[in-house]
């Protein structure tokens, strides 16, 4: 596969060597040569705007700098967030909505329940996890309510 543009059932993206991801959606799970900051880019320009666009957009709304959630298509809400730093080759994208549940495992893993009970395991903390989904969901709370609903 050549380019992937995020969509409802993309649950996470995650890194498999320098050039290539694994994409996880509902039913499938495939390869992409294209590394995960480049889809959530791609994505995000298939959509109408940039991953620099939505980065700033994040950075405005939350008034904060790092790790930050992105808006990946705005209608139907499709956020994702990096479990580190975006530039970091070990980065994993996950998707806000289709997120169930998450666990601590060990000192410094998250095993992430997928709505459709999918799971996985990322190397970072569940606290560090944790702001994550808080940054990303405040995220959504404030454009919800910025849009009357």
């Amino acid at each position: 596969m050549k380019e992937y543009e995020i969509n409802d059932e993309t649950l996470a993206i995650i890194p498999n060597d320098m050039w290539n991801s694994i994409v996880i959606e509902d039913d499938y799970q495939f390869d992409v040569t294209q590394k995960p900051l480049e889809i959530v880019d791609y994505s995000c320009k298939y959509f109408g705007s940039s991953y620099p666009g939505r980065k700033e957009g994040s950075r405005n709304i939350l008034n904060s700098k790092y790790k930050l959630p992105v808006v990946i298509e705005d209608s139907r809400y499709i956020i994702f967030f990096p479990t580190n730093s975006p530039e970091d080759d070990n980065c994993v994208w996950i998707s806000l909505k289709n997120i169930k549940d998450y666990y601590k495992v060990g000192h410094d893993k998250t095993r992430i329940e997928f709505k459709n009970e999918k799971s996985i395991i990322v190397g970072v903390s569940y606290n560090s996890f944790n702001n994550q989904v808080m940054r990303a969901s405040r995220l959504e709370s404030i454009i919800r309510n910025r849009r009357g609903e």
